[in-house]
């Protein structure tokens, strides 16, 4: 995509983070809007920010774990604006905690928000984006599409595949016109980690150290610059580069990195048996005496 200014961008995840920052800097280009959240409030707030920019905003409510309302959403989307020329998926949630306790359930509230969605709505759109000139998708990908740690299989598995979709549609499509981009931030510090599921009672997915993370503009920035050079891949952040390029040159030092904190977690669980041993045994002395 050569140019923003006068292109219409349909943008899921809008209202808060790296959504809420896409959405300033396509404005800022000169890009029109169709902005879908599931925060009504947020959703608001942000339409009414964008308002005196020069371009037109219309914004909906959606559940993107909502099949039915995914396609009203997309159909209402065509006949308000006339036409997509940007999708952008950009919506995600995630789930911490270990695997072996996560509910079939939250594996499907996660995948459909994460994977299904992205496709569905692609699917809809792809017929319409290739009469289009010049079109172009963006999936939100993460690192967590390239790279794997514990306590996030359902986050990696939907973003391993959302990176395999991508690629997908770039190798088909390209061909055809279609820009295609996977963004592949490190971590950002939005509401992902507050909105996310923990599997552990009264705890909160643990935020990653500030030092480590991107801002919801850097990566706003780096997907306006991949969208322009149409790029493949976009990586943001040294943590996310250093990663991407050992996956490829080292990954045994990650399976040394995942087996090295498995083994400290092991040390702990040892240590935390030793001891409800030995106030078991006190209990017993305490019982005889």
């Amino acid at each position: 995509m050569k140019t923003l200014a006068g292109r219409t961008a349909f943008l899921t995840g809008a209202a808060a983070g790296i959504g809420r920052a896409l959405a300033r800097a396509l404005a800022a280009a000169g890009c029109h809007l169709f902005l879908v959240d599931r925060d009504a409030d947020g959703l608001q707030r942000l339409q009414d920010e964008l308002s005196g920019s020069g371009v037109t905003v219309r914004s909906v409510v959606c559940d993107l774990a909502d099949a039915v309302s995914v396609d009203r959403v997309v159909m209402r989307a065509l006949e308000q604006t006339g036409g997509i020329d940007l999708l952008i998926n950009n919506a995600g949630v995630c789930c911490y905690g270990p695997t072996d306790q996560m509910t079939q359930a939250q594996w499907d509230w996660l995948m459909s928000i994460n994977l299904l969605s992205p496709i569905r709505i692609t699917q809809a759109l792809l017929p319409h984006l290739l009469l289009r000139e010049d079109p172009h998708i963006v999936n939100m990908c993460s690192i967590s599409g390239l790279v794997a740690g514990g306590r996030l299989a359902a986050y990696h598995t939907s973003k391993f595949g959302l990176v395999g979709y991508t690629e997908a549609l770039r190798a088909e499509y390209g061909r055809r016109g279609v820009g295609v981009t996977a963004i592949c931030p490190g971590p950002v510090r939005t509401n992902l980690y507050d909105s996310g599921q923990s599997l552990r009672d009264g705890t909160r997915v643990p935020l990653p150290p500030a030092w480590l993370c991107a801002t919801a503009e850097q990566v706003a920035a780096a997907t306006v610059r991949g969208i322009l050079g149409d790029r493949r891949r976009v990586l943001v952040t040294p943590m996310a580069h250093g990663l991407s390029m050992l996956s490829r040159l080292a990954p045994w030092l990650i399976d040394f990195a995942n087996r090295f904190s498995r083994n400290g977690r092991r040390r702990r669980l040892e240590q935390v048996r030793a001891e409800q041993r030995r106030q078991a045994e006190q209990q017993e002395i305490r019982k005889a005496g």
